[in-house]
């Protein structure tokens, strides 16, 4: 059997573990919490460390990806040092190939027609990748790392915008503690609606989970939402909002998803690649072989006619 780990510096309320088979190899997939305490995950990364085939990095990211530039958070690196043998993946290298492969599946299977769609991307900095297939696609696009990670009153229209941003911010970003630009822990179970006329703007709201949870108004009436990981609580939360349609880029496993880490891990565990050998390519074919696919989690009134299965 195979066994990948998820140590995350979010809440442990969203612990969970699957056994199950994927290409007629058994696999066990846990998650573990450990609510924002650092010593405790990195006390876990270390326990872990030789035990399993792969450990994935939850509730926060290793690496930020820009325009084929990578850029490395000094904090969480420092923090993963403890590892040796296992391999450890934080979701980014799957993540720029499943998110913005999930956009053109998304109109390919006659979900969504992007260009009638107003979107609001929460982070861009972090999933680049969905960010310019949206910015190709969609009628209008607002990124909004500033608004979100930033508290900063600056919707960015342009992806070119975006992507001077990122040049000028990200070196700097990587150098803060990893709390002070994304939620962790208790913090992420806490819903404190910001910005809502852009919320209200948008037909589809974009990326990160923490983020949407975090700052969504209470009426999401009519709204789409795509995003990366939902658990049974979460889907509960978009319903009573008024939600009609909820994506996700990762494939459903009993009424619930896995983040991008997971599944990057259980790639790697299957492939038995270290994850510097990897390139887009072999996701693409990773992604072909395990048949994984965008998942519908619910959809409700008009927007059951948009979906096709």
């Amino acid at each position: 059997m195979k066994h990948v780990v998820s140590v995350s510096l979010g809440s442990s309320k969203r612990d969970k573990t699957l056994e199950t088979e994927i290409l007629g190899i058994p696999v066990r997939i846990q998650r573990i919490g450990t609510d924002g305490d650092k010593a405790r995950f990195r006390q876990l990364l270390a326990q872990l460390d030789g035990q399993v085939d792969a450990i994935g990095l939850g509730g926060c990211d290793r690496y930020l990806w820009a325009q084929g530039r990578r850029y490395t958070f000094r904090e969480v690196d420092r923090l993963v040092s403890v590892v040796k043998h296992t391999p450890v993946v934080d979701g980014s290298g799957l993540k720029n190939t499943l998110e913005r492969w999930a956009v053109e599946r998304i109109e390919q299977k006659g979900i969504l027609e992007w260009g009638q769609q107003n979107v609001l991307l929460v982070s861009a900095l972090d999933r680049f990748g969905m960010a310019e297939a949206l910015a190709e696609r969609a009628r209008a696009v607002i990124f909004g790392d500033a608004l979100f990670a930033l508290g900063i009153p600056l919707p960015i229209r342009n992806i070119r915008t975006l992507a001077m941003l990122a040049r000028l911010v990200l070196p700097v970003v990587v150098r803060l503690p990893f709390q002070w630009v994304y939620p962790t822990g208790e913090k992420q179970e806490h819903n404190t609606p910001r910005w809502q006329g852009y919320f209200r703007w948008a037909d589809v709201i974009a990326g990160d989970w923490h983020y949407i949870r975090r700052y969504a108004p209470e009426n999401l009436k009519g709204k789409v939402v795509l995003t990366n990981t939902v658990r049974q609580a979460d889907v509960q939360f978009l319903r009573e909002r008024g939600v009609d349609l909820l994506l996700t880029t990762t494939p459903v496993f009993n009424g619930e998803t896995f983040a991008t880490n997971v599944l990057e891990a259980v790639i790697i565990a299957l492939s038995g690649s270290s994850p510097e050998d990897l390139r887009e390519s072999d996701y693409h074919l990773w992604l072909s072989r395990l048949g994984w696919d965008v998942g519908i989690a619910f959809a409700v009134g008009d927007a059951g006619s948009r979906k096709t299965l």
